[in-house]
């Protein structure tokens, strides 16, 4: 795999219609794209239809303004049989001055699906940087603290019937 097929980046103009209340875009309205930008590139990766099975870790670190340019930069971090980790920083900038915010963070976890829904396996991530290793690495602890945290939940949850 090349750097090319593993990641993929999107840039679109905030309007008035992702505004909320306070004149500023929607929390909501950058979901919807994040989860676009996740799509494309898990699907672009993997050659297949996917469909979101988790979101981890949003970081809304700076509001984005009606008007500004957000570029949304993606990247398979993580691959296992069939789900595949898509990390996305999100960066605005303003059309006149040029000055450039990093503004949101997020982890997705996507799967392949065939055309019956059923999960398919993904092609194996080739690991050429040692900042590609770190990704994958901070991945396996996210996968791990998700499966804790289920676990636990679920073990709360079956106290509480009995």
């Amino acid at each position: 795999m090349t750097q090319q097929e593993n990641s993929l980046t999107m840039t679109v103009l905030m309007t008035p219609d992702m505004a909320n209340f306070s004149g500023n875009v929607h929390g909501g309205s950058l979901l919807k794209l994040l989860d676009q930008v996740a799509y494309a590139c898990a699907a672009k990766y993997c050659k297949n239809y996917v469909v979101t099975a988790a979101l981890d870790q949003v970081f809304f670190k700076q509001q984005v303004n009606v008007g500004e340019l957000v570029t949304f930069h993606a990247r398979v971090n993580h691959v296992g049989r069939s789900s595949m980790e898509i990390g996305v920083d999100v960066f605005a900038e303003h059309l006149r001055t040029y000055e450039k915010r990093y503004t949101t963070s997020c982890y997705f976890t996507m799967v392949a699906i065939d055309e019956q829904g059923k999960s398919v396996e993904v092609p194996r991530l080739q690991l050429a940087t040692e900042e590609e290793k770190m990704r994958f690495a901070a991945a396996e602890i996210r996968k791990k603290m998700r499966q804790e945290s289920l676990e636990q939940i679920r073990d709360l949850q079956k106290e509480e019937e009995n």
